[in-house]
């Protein structure tokens, strides 16, 4: 008989007269599918939709600017624009014909209107001061502020009228509302500054006018940081005080946390893997403390249910909110609500989906290949020809391919040369901050099970399998191995790889030089630094390698500066004694001593035993490392499509 295992997480919660279906909300993610004015497009609706589809009770679009002088880059949608209204209509539809609540988060990125200020706005702030990038910020006079504050409600106007059932006002992450917030940024000496009363009464005015723009009975909602985690900004007695101002005169007060307009704590609003599931629930749960007649919501790596009920259950928030939980599993909701929370793909915190947002335009995921391909993947594609389908390896490609094709109706066999699935992966399952690349690669081995996969463990696929086999597709992915650099002691008996540190840390001793700085070298330094050991990296470039993930690579800097992990860069490895190593640095010869020496100094891919297999099926896909020593967001993607393509044809 079926129970229920969170009944509080999805028990329907009443705001404002509006009825959803359980506490996990969408939070708002921007998205840059949109047209030359910025407007939703086909892929916008189905990137909304995928996640009202998965069970969220509500999904947020987010980075929706306001006005024409508030945008900060080309991905945020105009609504401002009346004419963007019917497109708006078809995105409410597409999440509320779902059941779930659709909701606008209303941006004005403040004096960080960059876009807006490179096409010759003026930008406006609390104070007078002059941008990083060189524009002139003036600070706003009464009669602009109120020009803003209607502009907020027309917008929320707009939004109601198209069929959205609430609004999100952005008030926090650094932009315009959290800047007359913010004692740092705001020292006006006028109504709109000083005491905390002051500095939120911008944010107060802007609720009041959008209640009045759409009635009593619309959820309004806000988001805040409840701390701006920096020594720069304030605290969460600041964040406190800005809450009661804003108590009663919205319906949910979403509390999140730092700027993402500052560096040094941009991973803290957008939590990293380095930190502890749920990190930023501390700040919701001190202002739910102090509001009475508001409920409070909370976000920040909340991937795990058992997590959420029992933030529910012990009254720390009201609601939790999902971004990234949600792109890497969208039906994570309806998985909890049925009790298959075994099958949730959690979010790594890789920050590989924000990275690629920023530099490319569009979300991957390192576990989720159809995330930003939602139009594509949205309707079943044509039956294939049912193929015999041999994959050669185990690892991330060779799981995601085999089990692709194995739903897609095709026979497979996958062999996998060691006794476990999941590949050299494996040798990092005792991470703490790899919990959930773990979790996943379970997820994946179990599914493989389920989907009638013939799994051929300490079974190496040889030129002489294949032809026993007779497989009409082979598909090799099997992996790289680390490279030994050529430098004189290397052989030593205190010098290790670093998969073999990762599966058994005591070699590295008390102290270890890892030579690398790429993610391999200074992801193990991190490890080791956890773990209590003195970890020093050296790398021959200028600076570390982020593998094209550069706010991965910002948080691991991040990490190793509070671990106190010493880098040295432009060095050059010379010699490795038992003492350590002797590097040729700038600044001249230098002797790094430790314990161990630690090689990371990259993967060279294993293309000789791929190729021996090329000509021994009609049809043959060589991928992941053995290919191109890449990252597990390249390999899932590309080992998806690839054989979702199989048998098309």
């Amino acid at each position: 008989m079926y129970k229920c295992k969170y009944p509080r997480l999805f028990s329907p919660v009443v705001v404002a007269g509006t009825t959803f279906r359980n506490r996990i909300f969408g939070s708002p993610t921007g998205t840059s599918y949109l047209t030359s004015r910025h407007f939703p497009l086909a892929e916008t609706f189905a990137y909304y939709e995928r996640k009202a589809r998965g069970g969220a009770a509500s999904v947020c679009v987010g980075d929706a600017v306001i006005a024409p002088d508030a945008r900060m880059n080309n991905g945020h949608i105009a609504l401002n624009d009346p004419l963007s209204y019917n497109s708006l209509a078809y995105l409410a539809d597409a999440i509320t014909r779902h059941g779930a609540v659709a909701s606008i988060e209303l941006s004005h990125s403040g004096s960080h209107s960059h876009t807006s200020a490179a096409a010759g706005a003026q930008l406006y702030g609390p104070m007078e001061y002059t941008t990083e990038s060189g524009y002139r910020v003036l600070p706003m006079t009464d009669e602009q502020i109120m020009k803003v504050v209607g502009q907020y409600a027309n917008a929320a106007a707009l939004a109601k009228r198209a069929g959205f059932g609430m609004v999100t006002i952005h008030g926090g992450h650094g932009w315009l509302l959290t800047e007359f917030m913010s004692p740092v940024t705001n020292q006006r000496a006028d109504k709109w500054g000083g005491s905390a009363e002051n500095r939120s009464r911008f944010a107060v005015e802007v609720c009041r006018a959008v209640r009045k723009a759409v009635g009593p009975d619309f959820p309004i909602e806000m988001r805040i940081s409840g701390s701006e985690c920096n020594p720069g900004g304030y605290g969460i007695d600041e964040g406190v005080a800005i809450a009661r101002q804003l108590d009663g005169e919205l319906d949910i007060i979403h509390v999140s946390a730092g700027s993402h307009e500052i560096w040094d704590v941009f991973t803290v609003t957008h939590p990293d893997m380095f930190l502890p599931d749920g990190v930023n629930v501390q700040y919701a749960a001190e202002i739910k403390k102090h509001v009475k007649n508001s409920l409070v919501a909370t976000v920040g790596a909340l991937s795990d249910p058992a997590l959420m009920e029992e933030i529910i259950a012990s009254g720390q928030a009201d609601i939790v909110e999902v971004a990234r939980g949600l792109i890497a599993d969208p039906d994570l909701p309806r998985k909890a609500r049925a009790g298959r929370e075994a099958e949730i793909d959690k979010c790594m915190r890789c920050l590989s989906c924000f990275t690629s947002l920023m530099t490319k335009g569009q979300f991957i995921c390192a576990v989720n290949p159809v995330i930003g391909r939602e139009v594509e993947n949205k309707w079943e594609i044509q039956p294939a020809v049912k193929k015999k389908v041999l994959v050669a390896g185990g690892g991330v490609a060779g799981m995601e391919s085999a089990l692709t094709a194995a739903r897609r109706g095709h026979e497979v066999i996958l062999a996998e040369k060691s006794g476990r699935l999941g590949g050299v992966l494996r040798c990092e399952d005792d991470v703490s901050f790899k919990k959930n690349l773990s979790a996943f690669l379970d997820n994946q081995a179990a599914a493989l099970k389920k989907a009638g996969v013939d799994i051929r463990l300490n079974t190496p696929v040889t030129p002489e399998l294949a032809r026993e086999l007779a497989p009409d597709v082979i598909i090799a992915a099997v992996g790289a191995r680390p490279v030994k650099p050529n430098i004189p002691g290397i052989d030593g008996k205190n010098v290790f790889g670093a998969e073999d540190v990762y599966l058994n840390p005591d070699l590295a001793g008390e102290s270890a030089v890892i030579l690398g700085g790429g993610l391999v070298g200074a992801e193990l330094a991190i490890h080791l630094a956890r773990l209590g050991k003195k970890a020093s990296i050296v790398e021959m470039q200028d600076a570390l390698s982020d593998g094209g993930n550069m706010l991965h690579g910002l948080a691991i800097r991040l990490e190793l500066a509070r671990r106190n992990v010493a880098v040295h860069l432009s060095a050059r490895a010379l010699e490795i004694t038992r003492a350590g190593v002797l590097l040729e640095t700038p600044d001249g010869k230098t002797t790094c001593e430790a314990d161990s020496v630690i090689y990371a100094v990259g993967q060279r891919a294993l293309s000789e035993d791929a190729e021996t297999l090329r000509f021994l099926a009609p049809e043959f896909h060589r991928i992941g490392d053995c290919l191109a020593p890449k990252n597990i967001t390249e390999a899932t993607r590309v080992s998806y499509n690839i054989a979702r393509d199989i048998g098309m044809a």
